[in-house]
């Protein structure tokens, strides 16, 4: 049983608004104008109307409050039904059920069970069977009589099933076939699914064998590597052990050299030593054969000049003596 309605920022309802209703009260009623219609659409909006149009409106956002002359638009629309479950009509193990919708001016949108964040799905779900709900007859808005008396027989099934509960187990009926044909489809792919791993598995059992053999002829020409490597050990490890002792007789041959060579260093030493006093003499004498070759350089223009002084002389000797002849010559 319906116990209230509260609403807050839904169309002409700006401030939060309750609604009670007592046992019996089974419609309402008031002038044009009043809100009468905007009872019905809050309580069509809050059992999951999804239409616009149907709760007269362009777009969902046009049931936000919008605002007026003397009062600012309001930011979202929030609308609460409250029921009686004490007689176990709604499957809530609780006394009292509450059902909530809240719309923001940016789009964003919840539905509450009981104060608890819902799905559209479950609030459906919830009210299937009740006669409660968008389209049910428990809903007579302005205009619904006359098409409810001229429904259609399809229609009227649907208003009958409806009131029986019947259209719950419908509703059950339809989403268990849904799934059924989503399990075929499912089982289909699966059967493609198969099919492809089962040839995939043939080539990977092909693989297998090719990798068992693979891994066998790996070990066995792993176990050859190894026989191999432990005979090029043996052999590096003899070659090494003469190389060590080559290596050592030629360090006692080498320290032998270097004794050799330490000796002749010192010989060197000293024959550069000695060299070093040969140059010392040798510098001497040739500073002592140039000053030998200028004093004969000296001597030898001494004895030219003393050469030339002689010939003069001897000249002037014979000179002397011609003219001392001639002279007894005449003297006799």
């Amino acid at each position: 049983m319906l116990k209230s309605l509260e609403l807050f920022g839904f169309k002409s309802f700006a401030d939060r608004t309750k609604f009670d209703f007592a046992t019996g009260i089974t419609c309402v009623v008031g002038p044009n104008g009043s809100g009468k219609s905007n009872v019905v659409d809050a309580i069509k909006w809050i059992l999951g109307d999804q239409s616009p149009k149907s709760l007269r409106g362009k777009e969902m956002s046009d049931v936000i409050f919008n605002g007026s002359a003397g009062r600012k638009a309001s930011g979202f629309a929030e609308a609460t039904l409250t029921f009686d479950n004490s007689g176990g009509i709604l499957p809530i193990d609780t006394q009292e059920v509450q059902v909530g919708r809240r719309l923001w001016q940016g789009g964003d949108a919840e539905y509450l069970i009981n104060s608890t964040p819902s799905r559209l799905k479950d609030v459906r779900d919830l009210f299937m069977g009740t006669g409660t709900s968008t389209g049910a007859y428990s809903i007579i808005e302005q205009g619904r009589v006359d098409q409810i008396l001229q429904a259609n027989a399809s229609a009227r099934r649907m208003v009958f099933e409806e009131a029986a509960g019947i259209s719950r187990f419908k509703s059950r009926k339809t989403d268990a076939l849904r799934k059924l044909d989503r399990v075929a489809q499912n089982l289909l792919r699966l059967t493609d699914i198969v099919d492809e791993v089962e040839s995939q598995l043939n080539s990977t059992r092909s693989q297998a064998v090719k990798a068992a053999k693979y891994r066998e002829v790996s070990e066995e020409l792993r176990a050859w590597w190894l026989g191999l490597a432990a005979d090029d050990y043996r052999q590096l490890s003899a070659r090494l052990e003469q190389s060590e002792k080559q290596v050592e007789r030629d360090k006692q041959i080498a320290d032998k050299l270097n004794e050799q060579l330490q000796g002749y260093e010192a010989q060197l030493a000293s024959f550069e030593v000695e060299a070093s006093e040969v140059d010392d003499q040798l510098r001497q004498v040739e500073r002592t054969s140039a000053t030998n070759r200028e004093a004969i350089v000296d001597l030898q223009s001494t004895i030219r000049h003393q050469s030339d002084r002689r010939r003069e002389i001897g000249t002037e000797l014979v000179h002397n003596r011609l003219l001392f002849a001639q002279s007894d010559q005449l003297g006799s």
